[in-house]
């Protein structure tokens, strides 16, 4: 691990005047993600600024229905507050799918949002990548790109998956992060907060260089849905998905009303399957209707050499998902 500068905040505007002063500075939360590429030094900060004395680790329950979380919210204590289990049931069964006990007491929302790639280039720190190295190449085109490698959303700059299970769930609950800087706090949609690859890889979202997440803001939640979230991978726990599903669905009178269907392990960002819910919607449930929204869902998936099974197997993970909530 290199050098570099630690300064503790303990607010909010402290905590950004502290990363602005420095070039190249890093916010230091739960650290899950952040202290593990700087062993393997792929993360190089001049300056790491810690915010776990910032009071953001509250969630409440606003007057329009909405649920605000603060940025350093551990994923242990989101999983379980009643709200959330009562609400949002799909957010629950995520974030309790995402690695250990001893990882969700650690990680933070905030973090989670922020979650970098487990691509095996990316972190070997030699191999090319773009994301890592702009304009070297993407060593996974034509790579080993099995389990971590998506088939929604790639470019030939990059192929990378993107990891997290939360996020997965709030693409389908639907989403605001709130955002502070020098200039002022702005709210972003979560669905625009993850950046597509295209040519610019290195440019994973859409939060500027002096802006920290302070909160994400749940919508309110559709009243007398059903929700769940399956994860489909290579073992039982601690593995990231190979191809999950987050559903929400709204039935009425044997048809279904409202449809949300959030994809992950198979998008280089969450992926929001709106084709899919443009399939289920006005429709009576049936396992032909079901196969049509995953097949709709995966229309423009492209498969790497190793992970064309992601495309049946995303399938499933739709079609499986739905058959449970409206049995």
């Amino acid at each position: 691990m290199r050098h570099f500068e630690y300064s503790r905040a303990g607010d909010v505007g402290q905590a950004v005047v502290s990363h602005a002063a420095l070039q190249n500075t890093a916010f230091l939360a739960g650290g899950t993600t952040l202290l593990d590429l700087m062993k393997i030094d792929v993360m190089r900060p001049a300056a790491v600024v810690d915010i776990n004395r910032v009071a953001l680790k509250q969630i409440e329950s606003l007057p329009d229905g909405r649920v605000r979380i603060g940025a350093l919210v551990s994923n242990t204590d989101l999983a379980r507050h009643a709200k959330v289990v009562a609400d949002y049931p799909v957010l629950a069964e995520a974030l309790l799918s995402g690695a250990t006990t001893q990882l969700r007491n650690k990680a933070t929302t905030g973090g989670n949002v922020m979650q970098r790639v487990r691509c095996n280039y990316f972190r070997d720190g030699v191999s090319p990548c773009n994301k890592r190295t702009p304009g070297s190449g993407c060593a996974a085109v034509g790579g080993i790109n099995r389990s971590v490698h998506a088939v929604l959303g790639t470019s030939k700059s990059c192929i990378a998956s993107h990891p997290s299970d939360m996020c997965v769930a709030m693409a389908a609950i639907g989403a605001t992060v709130t955002v502070q800087g020098p200039k002022g706090t702005r709210d972003i949609a979560f669905a625009d907060f993850h950046l597509l690859p295209g040519d610019t890889p290195e440019k994973e979202h859409a939060l500027m260089a002096d802006e920290m997440i302070t909160h994400v803001t749940l919508d309110a939640p559709l009243a007398g849905a059903k929700s769940a979230y399956l994860k489909l991978r290579d073992r039982a726990s601690y593995q990231f998905a190979l191809a999950s599903s987050a559903i929400i669905i709204r039935l009425e009178g044997g048809v279904i009303k409202q449809a949300r269907i959030a994809l992950g392990g198979v998008g280089t960002k969450p992926w929001r399957a709106t084709e899919a819910e443009a399939q289920l919607v006005g429709q009576r449930p049936t396992p032909a209707l079901f196969e049509a929204a995953a097949a709709a869902a995966f229309k423009t998936a492209v498969a790497q050499t190793h992970n064309a099974y992601k495309i049946p197997l995303g399938q499933q993970a739709i079609v499986r998902n739905l058959s449970t909530l409206v049995a």
